[in-house]
């Protein structure tokens, strides 16, 4: 299930219903609480959050407790952060409910790559700027390893990164070096729908010393290209503090 990027109000009538229902929900680390008050008060709530470094370990245990619990007879939710089918893992866990003959359904939710920019003023197409964009994990723009098509997105009209701010300087250089120019907008979206959101606006040639500067921290959204001008123009330049 979706949970949205953080604002209980972003939630789905059919994920409320679904959350009211479960008896065990097993939540990630980007779970706001008034998205766990839907639960069932009786509910077993267990937190499986991914700490830096690891991801892969955990991954493992949520697996198997989903199984476990499953095989248990519970009604469970796997509560994730967004849309859990756009770089939530949802489709591993997926995949592995399915190899286990364990009935489920996926739940959609919204995406912080589009609720994200929405909510800094920056809409990801435009009729006048950009008929297309691109979603990108920033997890894949690590080392020297070249496992991205740097010359197709570098020439994409709007690129969403998602979970890339610590990566802003490789994204940076790799872009520039298949030909973005380096005075392309960009925005990094802190937190959105989170208390302590803001906006951070510059050019994708310094977006590493505004980074850096700004002390940006995870979870971030990296937005870059012309769209990135509309949020000025539709007077949201101003940065974002709260909800």
């Amino acid at each position: 299930m979706g949970a949205g990027p953080g604002d209980p109000r972003l939630l789905t009538l059919w994920a409320v219903e679904l959350l009211r229902s479960a008896e065990v929900v097993i939540y990630d680390r980007l779970i706001q609480t008034g998205v766990l008050a839907y639960a069932n008060p009786t509910a077993e709530m267990i937190y499986m959050g991914k700490p830096v470094g690891k991801h892969e370990s955990r991954q493992e245990e949520i697996l198997a407790l989903l199984v476990e619990k499953a095989r248990a007879g519970k009604t469970v939710v796997r509560l994730k952060g967004g849309d859990p089918y756009v770089f939530g893992r949802g489709g591993e866990e997926a995949e592995c409910l399915a190899e286990h003959g364990i009935p489920f359904e996926v739940i959609p939710g919204v995406t912080s790559a589009f609720a994200a920019p929405l909510k800094a003023g920056i809409p990801v197409t435009h009729r006048r700027l950009a008929s297309c964009v691109t979603v990108v994990t920033g997890h894949e723009c690590k080392g020297n390893e070249d496992c991205l098509d740097w010359e197709a997105l570098a020439h994409v009209q709007t690129l969403v990164f998602l979970m890339g701010v610590s990566n802003a300087g490789r994204i940076a250089e790799r872009l520039i070096a298949h030909g973005r120019r380096a005075d392309t907008p960009v925005a990094i979206i802190q937190t959105a729908y989170w208390p302590g959101e803001r906006v951070v606006t510059g050019v994708l040639g310094t977006i590493a010393q505004v980074v850096v500067e700004e002390g940006i921290k995870p979870p971030a959204t990296l937005v870059i290209g012309e769209v990135v001008g509309m949020r000025e123009k539709l007077g949201m330049e101003a940065p974002l503090l709260k909800n």
